[in-house]
């Protein structure tokens, strides 16, 4: 045996707080929305009724008044509360139902989940500090992807800067951005407003306020500080980064088909430190949707891994996954996924599954072994479907309608080593084909 050096875990920052306190400060700037997260939890809540809720998450009206009648808050800060708590992942909307998440139910004795939770609303914030409506949605959009430089140059001074100096680096690095970004007009289509157009102080204002809301910075007379909170998240963003650049099978420049292809041979091991690393790249929407697309295609094993790459995303890949497990193509393995994220036990995820979604499951795994895998391992195959016989398999396969049906059946019956099997195999092959009985 060799032994392998682990790279070392990076350091902080010198004066970072330790986890302990850098916890106590996230738990102080959620502690209206694990309150109001509490209540609105039923598990939690040692048989209250369950709040009612309103359109696209929100509390209906009579619900917020109750809770602010319990918890002795203002209205306001019952709504506030509970988009922080949603933001945090402190509670999980489930249909009709509301759910404590795991984040909560952890909230006092793990620091990890506390300070996970902290930069989730971290990185919300602004959806926390909505912009002015007057300004344009991709002025808005640009000073958002500014902002990174903005808390870099904060965290490299150490101390308070001046609010014209971040200006200054705020105006360069739109510019920067609109000439990445800008495209030849084509036909009358007009040319992107001038960067002296755009207000930028007003938006500056509204990011910093936006990220003081959070907790990420404290505001003075003309200058913006980093909190202890804040100058922890952007070296935690930085590392990131760090681990980005680090792409161990050189995939991090890929699309989602390509990198999930590069790790088709890789152990789990390895091709989860691979999917990390390419997510880590990317805004988690815009790879959610590619690993997504990536599944709708015809190549079963990509269908497969993509679910996997997702598995790792976790909690923001949610909504977009529920919304796919319309898709026929895409069910079996929405379903599982969402099985397992909401607490169940991979070996035990099964039984979500229908009779006739586990057997297009069985027969799209086959798809994927058959192209990809070994004549063995397509036989040892056969022993994974919910089906007690192979008679009964061929039926429930027949009766599926996965388009892959033929191919697998034809490849299974040359891969068969019993002859009397592998016949049947290829009658039903014959038959789905012809579309016979």
């Amino acid at each position: 045996m060799t032994n392998r050096r682990a790279r070392p875990a990076p350091r902080p920052p010198e004066g970072t707080p330790p986890p302990a306190e850098l916890a106590r400060q996230a738990r102080a700037v959620l502690a209206d929305a694990v309150r109001v997260a509490r209540w609105a939890s039923p598990s939690l809540r040692s048989g209250k009724l369950h709040p009612e809720r309103g359109q696209a998450g929100t509390l209906s009206p009579a619900t917020v008044e109750q809770a602010a009648s319990e918890l002795d808050l203002t209205p306001a800060q019952v709504r506030a509360g509970w988009d922080r708590a949603r933001l945090a992942g402190l509670v999980e909307l489930h249909g009709d139902g509301t759910r404590p998440g795991w984040r909560l139910r952890a909230w006092d004795r793990d620091e990890a989940a506390v300070l996970r939770g902290w930069v989730a609303l971290f990185d919300a914030w602004s959806i926390v500090h909505p912009a002015p409506e007057a300004i344009a949605v991709t002025s808005v959009a640009e000073v958002v992807e500014a902002v990174p430089q903005v808390l870099s140059l904060l965290q490299l001074s150490a101390g308070p800067v001046y609010v014209p100096a971040l200006l200054d680096l705020l105006e360069q690095r739109v510019a920067e951005l609109r000439e990445e970004h800008c495209e030849v007009p084509y036909g009358s289509q007009p040319l992107p407003a001038p960067a002296s157009d755009v207000p930028l102080p007003l938006l500056l204002d509204w990011a910093l306020a936006g990220l003081a809301a959070v907790g990420a910075l404290t505001l003075g007379r003309g200058i913006a500080t980093l909190t202890p909170l804040g100058n922890w998240a952007v070296w935690v963003k930085l590392e990131q980064i760090c681990v980005a650049a680090q792409s161990p099978a050189g995939n991090i420049e890929q699309s989602a088909e390509k990198m999930l292809r590069g790790c088709a041979r890789l152990t789990p091991g390895p091709a989860r430190a691979e999917y990390r690393a390419w997510l880590a790249a990317r805004p988690v929407s815009k790879a959610v949707t590619e690993l997504l697309e990536a599944a709708r295609g015809e190549d079963a094993l990509l269908r497969g891994l993509a679910f996997e790459a997702l598995r790792v995303v976790g909690g923001p890949a949610e909504a977009e996954v529920r919304a796919a497990a319309a898709e026929a193509s895409v069910r079996p393995y929405a379903l599982l996924w969402l099985a397992e994220h909401e607490g169940a036990d991979p070996e035990e995820t099964s039984g979500v599954l229908t009779r006739e979604e586990s057997t297009w499951l069985w027969v799209d795994t086959a798809a994927a072994v058959a192209d990809h895998g070994e004549t063995q391992l397509l036989i040892r195959h056969l022993d994974s479907a919910v089906q007690s016989t192979v008679p009964a398999l061929l039926d429930e396969v027949r009766a599926v309608g996965h388009p892959r049906t033929v191919q697998v059946l034809v490849a299974l019956a040359a891969a068969h080593p019993d002859p009397t099997l592998a016949k049947a195999v290829r009658r039903a092959a014959f038959q789905v084909h012809t579309g016979g009985s």
